[in-house]
């Protein structure tokens, strides 16, 4: 009988009566599948939670796999400390959630996936899975997981041949001449364990002819709650006009949302940042008291775009793919890939420009799902053929990340601002891509089809394309 280590990882702000299920389902998967599963069996939220599995496990002795359930989201830091700590191969499961229109219950998806670019960056070998526990075929994809994981190459591409390379070439040179000089803003640090969201200032100077210019979250917060009144209201009233719900969310909690748009203009325009990246969690929920989401779609909106948990690659990523599109761009993360029926869901909390939403729906104003607090966006987005990019530093090569597909018009799968692609390749293929390369959760999507020209981009910065879709 196979002998795994088994840590079942997870954060208490998301739905943690959904997780047990879902971790009890995790286990009972392993059993069938004449698994030994050595470790704890509960859900672990903290270091010392995790320590005292890793004592659990290593008092056993031999395993032949450490597996890392993602139950829910978590950042990286704790699965890189795992694999340092345990000397055995290493798999990550992710568990799938179902697309039912409320909140995003579990996350798992992005767990795995910044863990996965955490160990490609740290040189550490993994095998993945992302599936069901009740899946049919689940028990043979658990026992796979003790094989070498395989290896891959990541894809180059030119610019293409003929008249359309000279116009992508064309195009490439304009982004390119844009991007010189121009600064990214960035509001406070990233969050601990999100390796996707670092950055080396000087490394996008040479690159790109960028600056980066940081601005301390108090310098935001301080700013917000000193904007002048006769202003919030003015911008509440535009709000009003384009904002089912308004009146029904926390005022208090959305003036001081309402601030923040404020104070993020203020900080562009005293910077004259091209784009920001922000700090958006925890603090201005847990210190400054809303959520940052709503003002970040607007500033999307007014062609500023902002990037989430302080990401300046995303960010630079976002003002890239805007010039070459001419229009407001929204920066999502890659919540769920589901093979059965070839799609796939970007999702934020509520931070995609009203100019994105479905024109059969109608933009409301929400709460954040987790925190309980305005302002956010929330809306299906508009069918149409969709461009992806992303600045890439995944395994520590400076790459650009280029895909492509069809947003579909679905309902709503989560709460905030969510569509559903299907890409241009198989959806099963783009997740191996996303889980072996161990690329970043965060991507850049403009409406329209710039992947030449991102191409052509790529080959006069001189960096590999790797190609998602």
């Amino acid at each position: 009988m196979a002998v795994y280590g088994v840590v079942a990882l997870a954060r208490p702000t998301f739905d943690v009566e959904f997780a047990q299920q879902q971790k009890d389902r995790a286990f009972a998967a392993l059993q069938a599948a004449g698994i030994e599963a050595v470790g704890s069996r509960e859900l672990l939220f903290d270091g010392p939670a995790v320590q005292a599995a890793l004592e659990q496990i290593r008092a056993h002795g031999a395993i032949d796999l450490l597996l890392i359930i993602q139950v829910t989201f978590t950042d990286a830091s704790m699965t890189v400390q795992l694999a340092a700590d345990i000397a055995a191969p290493l798999a990550l499961w992710g568990l799938p959630e179902p697309r039912a229109g409320g909140r995003l219950r579990l996350n798992a998806y992005c767990g795995i996936n910044l863990a996965a670019h955490a160990l490609g960056k740290a040189g550490i070998s993994y095998n993945w899975l992302y599936r069901s526990p009740d899946a049919a075929d689940v028990g043979r994809a658990l026992q796979r997981l003790t094989a070498p994981p395989a290896p891959r190459a990541a894809a180059s591409a030119g610019a293409g041949g003929g008249a359309t390379a000279a116009v992508a070439a064309a195009e490439a040179e304009r982004v390119l001449q844009a991007l010189r000089g121009a600064r990214i803003g960035v509001v406070g640090r990233h969050p601990e364990g999100f390796d996707t969201c670092e950055y080396d200032a000087e490394a996008l100077r040479k690159l790109a002819g960028v600056e980066v210019q940081r601005v301390e979250l108090e310098n935001l917060f301080g700013r917000a709650a000193a904007a002048d009144g006769g202003r919030v209201a003015s911008v509440r009233a535009a709000a009003a006009v384009q904002l089912a719900g308004l009146d029904a969310v926390d005022q208090e909690q959305l003036d001081r949302s309402l601030r923040v748009y404020c104070a993020l203009q203020d900080i562009q325009a005293d910077t004259g940042a091209r784009s920001l990246a922000v700090r958006c969690w925890p603090e201005t929920f847990t210190e400054y008291g809303c959520a940052a989401c709503g003002p970040m779609a607007m500033m999307n909106q007014a062609g500023v775009p902002c990037a989430c948990e302080a990401d300046v690659y995303g960010s630079l990523s976002t003002l890239v793919l805007q010039e070459l599109a001419q229009q407001p761009v929204w920066m999502a993360d890659l919540v769920d890939i589901d093979g059965d029926d070839d799609s796939a869901v970007f999702w934020h909390c509520g931070l995609a420009p009203l100019s994105m939403c479905d024109p059969q729906a109608t933009p409301e104003a929400t709460i954040h799902t987790n925190r309980k607090m305005p302002l956010l966006h929330q809306f299906p987005l508009k069918p149409g053929r969709v461009t992806l990019a992303r600045l890439s530093q995944a395994k520590n090569i400076t790459k650009l990340i280029v895909g492509g597909g069809e947003m579909l018009r679905a309902p709503m799968a989560f709460t905030g601002t969510s569509g559903t692609l299907r890409f241009d390749r198989p959806a099963a293929q783009v997740c191996a891509t996303v889980m072996e390369e161990g690329v970043e959760h965060h991507y850049a999507i403009a409406y329209g089809d710039y992947r030449a020209p991102l191409r052509a981009l790529a080959a006069r910065l001189d960096i590999p394309v790797l190609e998602l879709s």
